[in-house]
């Protein structure tokens, strides 16, 4: 089984991008953190490497995406209620991020989203905790 997750993106301004997020309520682990990346905590197992874009392109060969035009990835935080995904995304347009669409109700989610100052999309919901079921 998988112990955690570290999603890792690049960031144009390793400082803004810290700020960014600290806005939000995130917190960083010093330990991984110097001048080229940062470590964002999210929660006891997942995390968020902020890279500066020459410290990303020493994991990949391939280009960096350009977020302008193009997605590379949605990543989805689940929070514990409508109002705190209401909340944050709130949050992040205060702090200079983006939203793209209306939020959204499934009934059994509720769903918003937003741009970071990289244009990386972050998905923000609350589920049903009785649509959750193990398989």
């Amino acid at each position: 089984m998988v112990k955690a997750i570290f999603v890792n993106v690049a960031v144009k301004n390793l400082d803004a991008s810290i700020a960014f997020f600290k806005s939000l309520g995130f917190t960083f682990n010093a330990q991984f953190t110097d001048e080229t990346a940062s470590c964002m905590v999210m929660s006891d197992t997942i995390y968020a490497m902020l890279l500066t874009e020459a410290k990303f392109k020493e994991f990949t060969p391939r280009n960096i995406c350009d977020t302008s035009k193009d997605a590379e990835v949605l990543i989805a935080l689940s929070l514990e209620s409508r109002e705190a995904v209401d909340d944050l995304v709130r949050k992040a347009v205060a702090s200079g991020g983006k939203t793209y669409g209306e939020p959204k109700d499934y009934g059994f989610m509720y769903q918003h989203a937003f741009h970071d100052l990289d244009g990386h999309a972050w998905e923000i919901f609350h589920m049903d905790p009785s649509f959750v079921q193990p398989t």
